[in-house]
């Protein structure tokens, strides 16, 4: 964007930095929502972006750069009002296959140099697609498709956390091979994983039905975490999220002479970023916020990428789940995004050992309770009425209305 536009709410958003406009038009109940829901979704983003990293081969202090320092970048840059940028698994996937064919065997030290390149010249990709203005390739992305999308998203999330909540392991191979695989697997259910799963879900209903402002997904994670250490459910089987590094971030080089060999990943991984960024931020558009604007998600995504890639994080994007999360939380602007982001830094340099103690069954069920409304518009519509008014409510039946207004 060159000047400013005005949104569908009458605001404008001015140059380069559209968080100049939601900061003006800041109303003080939504610092609350922003809160809470950024701690929210903090619980679900900082395991996942630690898993996500190990899917790339890097270590799993990367996965926190990559929940810091992106998420602060697109908070000020960004034209989604809830959308949650770290990395995803299409992403993992994508660096984990590039770093394996440009630095085989490699140190953990050189996957992390490598990985850091490969975000930056993804980055600088999105940033040179800006400059063509080639954002009009999201116009290609209609709203019934994002419905779909939604709709698909939620069944492709509960079976990926399927097997966390069952405590069994399988091997990811497509969707219905992975459904087939939970179904063989499911006399090795492990019952305390299951007990700890069906607890957590427990807790988010009954608080989001007899006590819908209560924030009912920290809880049930400060209640996880508390069982794991009182009750040693480690000891008993039950997978948890484990050892995570501290420190914060350094200032990490390019290694420029590995730019001819990963270039292509660059590309494809910088198309990905593009795709699902946009189609997630119009998904979670809430009635009367404006929609994402396709050329500045691309300067967005571009510099989160470039910075992230300096501080030693791997290539980063929009996430579907946990913008789900973000949104069903409550979410009203990127104070949430910055609050995410500082409870990276606090991870980081004071709760790496707290939040190490998370059973995975338990990340699961919140992760489970928040995106299965995505799967029906008319299934969240009716959640949402019976919510009560609680965030998850709210933010579900928004999301229905604005399916069906469409």
């Amino acid at each position: 964007m060159t000047g400013s536009a005005v949104t569908e709410r009458g605001e404008r958003r001015t140059g380069l930095v559209p968080a100049l406009a939601w900061m003006a038009a800041y109303e003080s109940p939504w610092l609350k929502a922003d809160v809470v829901a950024g701690l929210t979704t903090a619980a679900v983003v900082i395991p996942k972006a630690m898993a996500y990293a190990t899917v790339a081969g890097l270590p799993v202090q990367v996965g926190l750069y990559t929940a810091l320092v992106p998420m602060a970048v697109y908070a000020a840059l960004g034209t989604s009002r809830c959308l949650s940028v770290s990395t995803t698994t299409t992403l993992a996937i994508l660096c984990a296959s590039a770093l394996g064919e440009v630095v085989p065997g490699a140190d953990a030290g050189a996957l992390v140099v490598a990985a850091s390149t490969l975000a930056m010249l993804t980055g600088a990709m999105l940033l040179v697609a800006r400059v063509l203005r080639l954002g009009f390739v999201a116009n290609f992305i209609s709203d019934p498709v994002l419905t779909g999308f939604k709709a698909g998203v939620g069944l492709v999330i509960l079976l990926d956390q399927a097997p966390k909540l069952l405590g069994i392991h399988i091997e990811k191979a497509g969707w219905f091979r992975d459904a087939a695989s939970v179904i063989r697997h499911l006399p090795e259910t492990s019952a305390p994983t299951l007990i700890v799963g069906l607890a957590t879900l427990g807790v988010i209903l009954a608080l989001e039905h007899f006590a819908p402002r209560a924030p009912s997904p920290l809880i049930a994670v400060g209640a996880g975490i508390a069982a794991s250490f009182y009750l040693g459910l480690r000891e008993s089987g039950v997978g948890i999220v484990g050892h995570i590094p501290g420190g914060l971030p350094a200032l990490v080089r390019p290694d420029l002479s590995l730019l001819e060999a990963l270039w292509p990943a660059a590309l494809g991984i910088a198309l990905m970023s593009f795709t699902e960024t946009i189609a997630a931020g119009r998904a979670f558009t809430a009635p009367g916020e404006p929609r994402p604007d396709p050329n500045q998600e691309l300067v967005a995504t571009g510099a989160s990428n470039v910075l992230g890639g300096i501080f030693g994080a791997m290539p980063g994007g929009g996430g579907t789940s946990q913008t789900a999360v973000n949104r069903n939380a409550g979410a009203r602007t990127q104070v949430a995004a910055l609050v995410t982001a500082a409870s990276a830094v606090a991870t980081l340099l004071f709760l790496a050992p707290v939040i190490g103690l998370m059973p995975q069954a338990t990340l699961a069920a919140v992760v489970i309770a928040f995106s299965v409304g995505l799967i029906s518009p008319r299934t969240s519509a009716r959640s949402a009425s019976s919510g009560r008014g609680s965030s998850a409510g709210r933010s579900w039946r928004a999301s229905a209305s604005w399916c069906s207004a469409r």
